[in-house]
């Protein structure tokens, strides 16, 4: 196992890979704000490659909601409504408060309709490709305060921490890298889908680099999934949030488990041996999502089981994957998440574990763990900011997919009924 002074020398080696500021992509980004370095995507085509993710990305935007599926086949019957004891009378007073504060023109852009498929258009890079509802860093600081209140009453505390630790490590690199107006801690989106209210179906999203969440509520349950989280770095070392460190224990936890197995299961579970392999089939990796498979606008990708069944792990091994889920759902309020873990082991004999890359202490990796209720990602990215060419564990990517119709709530929407729905939406 990696001591904690390996990983702290791993973490701080960022430092070596801080880019050149003076050459003309660093220039562009520092002179622009949020909607100019868009534009230099989405009217200019630059990068080039990240255009081309763009077009695909609208296409697989355009196809109806399906789910993420092991086999292109929805499985039936998994999710049930349910007593989670979420505070829903606080979170519905939070976002009536956020309501209030809105213009008329923030009114039309953040409250829509519940069947609205810009539950969809999140992403996790930089430029704002979906500009929708308010964004935190152009807002009074009473409503931007106001959402961050209503994010902490829906989230878990460990949650709501997480998830602010996340947006200062983006202000930090927007520091890093002289592109404060494009990436810094209010860098994000908030959007409201249905009307908040005690009974009846309701959600919203938040999203931006790095942080992208999306939130379904009925009555005292929540879904919060599809949601992305990363960080490059992932630890401040230096400034007023010194130490604020995020993504740690899902990696150290996933090496952990990966090193606990015995030689035949460790080759069973590694799908593949280099981060990108030669093996790989065109399209297993690409510049942006790298070695995800699940990230933003693939919701119906279908992924087929990979590596070992952890039903068929040790006890101990099991309890490592316990672990892992509980981080993977650390946003969701206490009762709730130990439900979604119960749903999880109780479908250990149906759930794989995989892996890509090395196991030693210093290698970087790619993981994940599939069931048909729940999908997590774990993944070292090269640089995009920083300049390192190679996978390295300073910056990570993480996201969890409820497959089988289960993100945004749409499998517990289809048992509410339409009757409830249609009755109470936003007013066109």
């Amino acid at each position: 196992m990696a001591s904690q002074a390996t990983h702290d020398a791993q973490h701080e080696s960022f430092r070596q890979y801080l880019p050149d500021l003076n050459t003309p992509r660093f220039q562009a980004i520092a002179e622009n704000d949020a909607y100019g370095h868009a534009q230099e995507l989405l009217e200019h085509h630059r990068p080039p490659w990240l255009y081309g993710l763009y077009v695909h990305w609208r296409k697989l935007f355009k196809e109806p909601f399906k789910g993420v599926t092991s086999d292109g086949t929805v499985q039936p019957n998994l999710f049930q409504l349910r007593d989670e004891g979420v505070p829903i009378s606080a979170i519905t007073a939070n976002a009536n408060a956020i309501i209030s504060q809105l213009s008329p023109e923030q009114t039309t852009r953040t409250l829509l309709h519940i069947d609205s498929p810009e539950w969809r258009s999140w992403s996790n890079p930089e430029f704002l490709v979906s500009d929708k509802g308010i964004r935190l860093d152009e807002i009074t600081p009473s409503l931007r305060e106001s959402v961050f209140t209503l994010l902490k009453t829906t989230l878990s505390p460990e949650g709501y921490e997480k998830a602010r630790a996340a947006m200062r490590i983006n202000h930090f690199l927007g520091e890093l890298v002289n592109a404060p107006k494009v990436m810094n801690e209010h860098s994000y989106n908030f959007v409201l889908f249905g009307v908040p209210a005690t009974d009846r179906p309701w959600g919203f999203s938040f999203y931006g680099h790095h942080l992208c969440l999306s939130v379904f509520l009925y009555k005292t349950q929540i879904v919060v999934s599809p949601w992305f989280t990363g960080a490059e770095p992932n630890i401040i070392d230096d400034g007023p949030f010194k130490g604020t460190r995020i993504l740690h224990e899902e990696e150290r936890l996933g090496l952990e488990l990966m090193q606990s197995l015995g030689p035949e299961d460790k080759h069973r579970a590694t799908v593949y041996e280099l981060m990108k392999d030669p093996k790989m089939p065109r399209g297993r990796w690409n510049h942006d999502d790298q070695r995800h498979l699940c990230g933003a606008y693939r919701d119906n990708r279908v992924v087929p089981y990979e590596g070992i069944i952890v039903g068929t792990l040790l006890s101990a091994q099991q309890d490592l994957v316990r672990g892992i889920l509980f981080q993977y759902l650390l946003y969701l309020p206490p009762r709730s998440r130990e439900l979604k873990i119960q749903d999880c082991v109780g479908r250990f004999g149906e759930t794989y574990f995989s892996w890509i890359g090395g196991s030693g202490d210093a290698d970087p990796f790619y993981y994940r763990i599939q069931s048909p209720v729940v999908l997590v990602e774990f993944d070292h990215h090269s640089g995009v900011f920083l300049n390192n060419a190679e996978p390295a564990k300073f910056h990570i990517h993480t996201l969890l997919r409820t497959p089988n119709a289960g993100d945004y709530g749409f499998a517990l929407r289809n048992q509410i009924g339409p009757a409830v729905e249609q009755a109470y939406v936003w007013e066109e």
